[in-house]
């Protein structure tokens, strides 16, 4: 027995019997990280520089609350490098584990060991008991085995992939739907016979299929702990919670509680089971990732994993490396740019690839990727260029969230040519051309045509745009045209949250009216800005839930409100049908005219641009409407977008290059009820009513 009254793990022949205990263990190997199975044995590996002694606790599923055995490893043979290991025989099933590290507890040198503390292997792919956690500050003494979660080992028969294979959708076909796992399906008008679950999503494909979308988005799947907020809700009284999560514990673990939990590790196999059905519906998966941070928080947070292995080599520490450098605005920031830590991406970044079969990461505040270890913007980021290149993710999609919370904003300068990004600047420039903001127009026809002002210089093109009017941070498109300011009050921070710009208007009333001139203007606002999105080169992103109007009250930063400000109302889709069916149309419209998603940039003999009067545009203030023709090759229909912001009717004339053509009207924003018109016998009697968009094809079958 070791001083501490545990077995002590000594250089012993394989096969041989430890105290107390008949799990026979031999020293192991260092690689790979985490739990590995060979068919008769399991290998536990998990680096750490600066410990001085590790210790593996096991656990049994029923007596969760004290280790059934505890191993102190002995350095001498059971570390190699900066990796401890260990091989073990004979485990029953269900076993958990989890780890503790001895070492120097110094703050000021980087160093936060701390030995009674219980800590999770960052490599572990299932949680257990992540109802319970313990978020305690780090100076906490009190033995915690029974106030956190274990790593499970997971049972290792195999998953039935059914033959699945990467859809390898083009960038110039995706359409993008941004959605949370459990507040798609969670409110009972969903009627899922799983709500709030991986296996809930799978029961609304049907629906993302009726839409046309080829990409569901998920917001963060990675397991957080949703009760890590102690503030409440002024108005209700009710606790607040982490609904969105993003505060990632665990960055290969599926969140325990988006599963039934029917068995332990349930959410493994559930989660593969969403991926299998939706490509078998042609629909790829796409991870919101957030390695800009971790849950463990600032110097006062709680001591989970990263913390409690090896702080200084996780984290970026400020020169009193007591304190965290924090580019994230969440307390701490990763030391992506160590190679440890870029191993330790990478690695996950393939686990979520090749075991879990996902298609792409959307990177969370991504521009945190490319800072060194002295939080400066790196030129050539080492982690973003591996990424990039790293073979077994060449072909995976990757979208940028191009800015931190420290500064940096790298729209159109993120680096390398294979990250698509986020184009903040499309969604403001975009709400700004709708709200009847004058000066914007030029900006606007940039936007449209794929941003080569923002991306052209770097020899980017315009399927490196992501572009959409909304997101899960901010207004919903309902919100968008219904209030002029924010109300964040039920988030307890006294409407401190959230942007306070927003680019949006309310047309008369705050909020829900039942004036029907007000929902007239409104209605067509929101056939305005969808219409934008999906006639715009560049890859379109929808948010979840604008396709039905759904709001979230004027709440810009619904972050902690896991209730129905935040979930899906499914009932809107009946509500709102009109704009459900219009969605789907538009959709529809871009994917057979392919004109408006080619993977480049307009030449200038493809765009004819005019004013209401059918004049050259000038891009001045007093230019009223706007008009652009997409003039293309012989045979396929020519398209023309006329634009009127204004508040007040437009009557167009086309140029004279394009009057003797025969056009029809294929969408109009002022029309009420779908589907859209066919209008065939001219398309330019009626004017363009205030704040409405008409799209004409031509009929080249007439010519």
């Amino acid at each position: 027995m070791s001083k501490h009254g545990r077995e002590e793990l000594k250089p012993v022949d394989a096969g041989s019997t430890g105290v107390e205990t008949d799990i026979q263990y031999t020293p192991g190997r260092p690689l790979p990280l985490g739990c590995s199975f060979d068919g008769s044995a399991l290998n536990l590996a998990v680096f750490s520089r600066h410990a001085e002694q590790l210790e593996l606790l096991l656990f049994d599923a029923t007596t969760v609350s004290s280790p059934r055995t505890t191993f102190v490893l002995d350095p001498r043979c059971h570390r190699t490098g900066d990796i401890w290991h260990v091989r073990l025989h004979g485990l029953p099933t269900g076993l958990q584990y989890a780890w503790r590290a001895h070492g120097p507890d110094a703050p000021a040198h980087g160093h936060r060991f701390s030995p009674q503390k219980m800590l999770l292997d960052p490599c572990a792919v299932s949680l257990v008991g992540t109802d319970c956690w313990d978020f305690g500050c780090a100076g906490s003494d009190k033995p915690d085995e029974a106030a956190k979660p274990k790593c499970l080992i997971a049972d290792v028969d195999p998953f039935d992939w059914q033959g699945d294979c990467p859809i390898g959708r083009t960038w110039s076909e995706s359409v993008i739907y941004e959605a949370h796992v459990r507040g798609l399906t969670i409110h009972p008008s969903s009627a899922v016979r799983y709500p709030g679950t991986f296996l809930g999503v799978i029961e609304k494909i049907p629906y993302l299929q009726s839409l046309g979308i080829t990409a569901l988005e998920l917001m963060p799947v990675q397991e957080f702990f949703e009760n890590e907020l102690t503030r409440t809700n002024p108005q209700s009284g009710e606790r607040l919670r982490n609904y969105w999560g993003y505060s990632t514990v665990a960055f290969f673990a599926p969140k325990e509680s988006y599963s039934t939990r029917t068995f332990p590790g349930s959410q493994l196999t559930e989660f593969k089971t969403m991926v299998r059905a939706l490509h078998q519906a042609g629909i790829e998966v796409i991870l919101d990732i957030v390695f800009n941070h971790t849950a463990e928080g600032d110097h006062t947070g709680p001591t989970l994993n990263y913390r409690g292995l090896d702080n200084a080599i996780y984290y970026l520490l400020e020169s009193d490396q007591r304190y965290y450098r924090n580019y994230s605005g969440c307390g701490n920031t990763l030391n992506c740019n160590h190679p440890i830590v870029r191993d330790h991406i990478l690695g996950c970044l393939r686990y979520w690839v090749t075991e879990m079969h996902v298609d792409g990461f959307r990177f969370d505040l991504a521009s945190v990727l490319g800072r060194g270890a002295d939080g400066q913007l790196l030129a050539n980021p080492p982690l973003l260029e591996r990424i990039a290149e790293d073979p077994v993710l060449r072909h995976v999609k990757l979208i940028a969230e191009a800015w931190d919370a420290g500064g940096a904003y790298q729209v159109g300068n993120f680096p390398g040519q294979r990250w698509s990004e986020w184009n903040g600047r499309y969604r403001d420039d975009v709400r700004r051309f709708w709200r009847g903001d004058t000066g914007v127009s030029g900006t606007f026809a940039s936007r449209l045509c794929g941003s080569a002002d923002i991306y052209a210089h770097a020899g980017k093109q315009p399927l490196h745009s992501i572009n959409f009017i909304t997101c899960h941070d901010g207004f919903t498109l309902n919100d968008l045209v219904s209030y002029r300011h924010k109300h964040n009050e039920a988030n307890g921070e006294a409407n401190r949250d959230g942007a306070s710009e927003n680019f949006s208007a309310n047309y008369g009333v705050e909020g829900a009216t039942d004036d029907p001139e007000i929902e007239a203007v409104r209605l067509r606002q929101i056939k305005n800005l969808l219409a934008t999105l999906f006639l715009s080169r560049g890859v379109p992103m929808l948010l979840g839930g604008d396709e039905f109007r759904r709001t979230q009250q004027g709440n810009n930063n619904a972050y902690c409100q896991d209730n129905d400000l935040s979930w899906f109302d499914w009932e809107l889709t009946n509500t709102h049908r009109e704009i459900v069916e219009f969605t789907a149309e538009l959709i529809a419209f871009r994917q057979a005219h392919k004109v408006l998603r080619l993977p480049r940039f307009y030449t200038e003999t493809e765009l004819l641009w005019f004013d209401a009067h059918g004049q050259p545009a000038t891009w001045s203030d007093s230019m009223q409407g706007l008009g652009c023709a997409i003039l293309t090759d012989r045979g396929t229909p020519s398209l023309c977008l006329l634009f009127n912001p204004s508040e007040s009717p437009l009557r167009y004339q086309l140029p004279t290059t394009l009057r003797a053509r025969s056009w029809h009207v294929a969408i109009d924003t002022s029309i009420t009820g779908s589907p859209q018109p066919s209008d065939r016998s001219g398309p330019l009697i009626t004017p363009l009513v205030s704040r409405s968009l008409r799209v004409l094809v031509e009929d080249v079958e007439a010519q």
